[in-house]
């Protein structure tokens, strides 16, 4: 990219370029989908194959095997219910947990959505020149920052310059 402040920046641009990727894949997987007519959204992917593969989990669960916060999950769940294509009932065992379940809806839709899963798979591998670099690199970031955050890790050098 030619021009580029966020590239020129280094790693000072490192979160604009990672935000900015982000955005891009998710408009674009957006239109994707509904130039396809399907009615979802990107980051509803990784609930449909959780729930595909466990059948029944928590909110607290897919949380914990996404690695993400509780109210990103609920908000995500909550708007897939109002589509319909999730199903919440009372874990028979504890009363104060719900279990969410995909819907007779998603799981008839499954394999049409499966198949833009695909494409998309594809595709990202032709963006990515079939390479998976990026994944090592990836790890490294989430190790790090799971022993370290960026708040963590700035203070000691803030500190450091004091």
């Amino acid at each position: 990219m030619d021009d580029d402040f966020l590239v020129e920046m280094s790693y000072a641009g490192l979160t604009g370029r990672l935000k900015r990727l982000s955005d891009s894949f998710l408009y674009s997987t957006r239109q994707f989908y509904r130039d396809n007519g399907l009615e979802i959204e990107p980051n509803w992917h990784m609930i449909f194959l959780l729930l595909e593969k466990y059948e029944e989990l928590t909110v607290m669960e897919i949380a914990e095997k996404l690695h993400l916060s509780h109210p990103a999950i609920v908000q995500l769940v909550d708007k897939m219910k109002k589509k319909g294509y999730i199903n919440s009932v009372k874990d028979p065992k504890d009363k104060r947990k719900h279990l969410l379940r995909l819907s007779k809806k998603a799981q008839v839709k499954l394999p049409e959505m499966q198949q833009h899963w695909d494409a998309g798979d594809e595709a990202v591998k032709e963006i990515m020149n079939h390479s998976k670099a990026i994944f090592d690199h990836l790890a490294i970031l989430e190790n790090n920052i799971e022993q370290a955050d960026f708040n963590e890790r700035s203070k000691k050098y803030l500190n450091k310059t004091e």
